[in-house]
């Protein structure tokens, strides 16, 4: 095979067992890698309703077609699995070096199986694939646990690993590689904590073949091109990395502030892109064949919040700064550390603090409920939450559940901004519509990287949008969640899309694969992949009914500033939509609609 490596590995824990198998080429066509492969298998070779911390419930790395090959920004993989935070499906998304490096050691995919009877970790070495003990770095942190496994493994080798919160089973914790970059949402690391997994470190000197190279290097010639002359990826994301959005949102009136009870956030320049690279920021660096390089190492010298590492991202700023009502640029960014040495998803973490906040200040969390005072506004409360959730301290028990079933616990689940139990990103959705739109069909919950309608609504990319209209937004959520799937599975960066589109991203992989790619099946891919997807998630017992916003967001209209008086008009694109998908008025795929894609049974 070209651009695929046509191997993987399927590592029993429970036996200690290794098999290596041969990537179906006709599987690889239809889903590309990564997300698409990975939901695939997990599709097929799972049963319905099994627990997802069960030995049962399967974790799958898996790469894409271009992942490692030069193609632009192509060193991403997913992580698939029954998500424990939702009980749907769960894809999260990471960067680094890791997923090329996969390749190298000369594998598309692991799947890991069954569960181990004690820590283990994984290490691969050219296509040698051996479970070995890992005792020694259980509880350990992720940079202590890299360096250790690099020590004894191979200095050049490549880590993903989990932190104490995967182990201790946070419904939120993530899989941290390359010391920073995160497979971040819907609690994969939670899963492979489950399976006693705690890192996997792979080496590989091998490489990726190219069907054309002549023509695939033109292809990744003509994109650099477009990278390079877009203002977005050429200049706002190089300069001031993700977080350049925080004045961008907070002036279009959509920064959720103080757990969605407002659009606007007072202290949003202390916390901007624009101070922290003034302030903190090291240098920046980038991903495996990225031009981009919007990665932040930063450093806080000195004081009680001092520390050095990776970030904060624009959602993880918004996530312990305005939605927490904090404007402690230095507490935001020694949160945003321990996130990554803990191994939490920093996204739901903010956001369930907010919801305890409010549940503590409207007294309907009681005050013996709780071991510190969650108030808005304080930085000391946030860096403890923190802490306390990844071993399950105190309140950090009920805060390792999520919003939702903390907010449940105490009677107002209404008041855990979420959908499908995952938690919302950095966006009001009555300021930018298709942003609630896509939040409310999203097939992993609560989600901006599904369908990322913020691009046209605020940044004008690839055209401009009225985000306060909902006029026509049903027709970009869906061509943005087809487009992702797409760039998700292929193996290439999301961020690539403020400059690149499907027809790109084809041209990369036909010269790469040596199999005809137009767009028109390009993006038949991506609709294919999310409408299995939803068909995963219905055999989990979704219904049409969780594709629903909060009443904060469809009831109350936005108290001030630009998008004051504003509510989403969910219902209406909803109904547009789902005609649309070809789906039915309740939310379900046609017959005609899964014959279209290959998906009938």
């Amino acid at each position: 095979m070209y651009g695929w490596i046509g191997k993987l590995a399927r590592i029993d824990l429970t036996n200690r067992s290794v098999k290596v198998e041969d990537l179906d080429p006709k599987l690889a066509e239809e889903y590309l890698g990564a997300r698409g492969l990975g939901t695939k298998i997990l599709y097929d070779e799972t049963k319905p309703g099994i627990d997802p911390f069960s030995p049962e419930n399967k974790l799958i790395f898996a790469t894409g077609p271009l992942t490692g090959t030069g193609a632009i920004s192509s060193g991403r993989y997913n992580v698939i699995t029954k998500s424990p935070l939702t009980g749907y499906i769960a894809a999260s998304n990471s960067g680094g070096y890791f997923p090329a490096e996969m390749k190298y050691a000369g594998f598309d995919a692991f799947i890991f199986e069954g569960k181990a009877d004690e820590p283990v970790y994984i290490w691969v070495n050219n296509g040698k694939v051996e479970i070995r003990s890992a005792k020694h770095v259980w509880g350990k942190d992720t940079s202590e646990t890299t360096d250790i496994l690099l020590a004894e493994t191979d200095p050049d080798a490549k880590v993903s690993c989990i932190g104490p919160a995967g182990e201790n089973q946070v419904l939120f914790a993530c899989i941290i590689n390359d010391k920073g970059r995160a497979a971040g949402r819907s609690g994969v690391g939670a899963v492979m904590g489950s399976k006693n997994l705690k890192a996997v470190v792979v080496r590989g000197t091998g490489d990726v073949r190219i069907a054309d190279m002549d023509g695939f290097r033109q292809a990744v010639a003509a994109a650099l091109k477009k990278i390079k002359e877009h203002p977005v990826t050429s200049q706002g994301l190089p300069t001031y990395g993700t977080p350049v959005l925080v004045n961008v949102v907070n002036q279009h009136g959509a920064f959720p502030t103080r757990n969605f009870q407002t659009g606007v956030f007072e202290g949003a320049e202390k916390i901007s892109g624009e101070t922290l690279a003034d302030t903190l920021l090291v240098r920046k660096r980038s991903c495996f064949a990225c031009p981009i390089a919007c990665s932040r190492p930063t450093e806080v010298a000195t004081g009680k919040y001092a520390g050095k590492g990776e970030g904060p991202e624009y959602e993880i700023i918004w996530a312990f700064g305005a939605t927490c009502g904090i404007d402690n640029l230095e507490a935001i960014t020694k949160g945003n550390y321990l996130c990554n040495e803990l191994g939490l998803d920093p996204i739901t973490m903010g956001s369930t603090i907010a919801c305890a906040m409010e549940l503590y200040e409207k007294g309907y969390m009681p005050k013996d409920a709780t071991d510190i005072p969650l108030r808005f506004g304080d930085p000391d409360i946030l860096i403890e939450a923190i802490k306390k959730t990844a071993y399950k301290e105190g309140i950090g028990e009920l805060l390792a559940k999520g919003s939702y079933r903390l907010a449940e616990e105490f009677g107002h689940p209404e008041l855990s901004m979420s959908t499908k139990k995952q938690e919302y990103p950095a966006y009001d959705p009555r300021g930018s519509k298709g942003i609630g739109l896509n939040y409310a069909t999203s097939n992993r919950g609560g989600c901006h990287v599904r369908g990322y309608t913020i691009s046209p609504e605020m940044l004008g990319v690839p055209e401009k949008l009225d985000p306060l209209s909902k006029e026509n937004k049903a027709f970009w959520v869906k061509a943005f969640q087809d487009v992702t799937a797409l760039v998700d599975s292929s193996g290439v960066c999301l961020f690539t899309t403020f400059a690149l589109g499907a027809p790109d991203v084809a041209s990369m992989l036909e010269p790469a694969t040596g199999i005809p790619f137009p767009e028109e099946k390009a993006l038949l891919a991506g609709e294919r992949i999310w409408n299995l997807e939803r068909l995963y998630n219905m055999r989990e017992g979704l219904t049409g009914n969780e594709d629903r916003l909060v009443p904060r967001l469809t009831e109350e209209k936005m108290p001030e500033g630009p998008a004051e008086g504003q509510v989403v008009e969910l219902a209406e694109m909803l109904a547009e939509y789902y005609a649309l998908r070809g789906w039915t008025d309740k939310g379900d795929p046609t017959p005609e609609t899964l014959e279209r894609l290959g998906l009938e049974e």
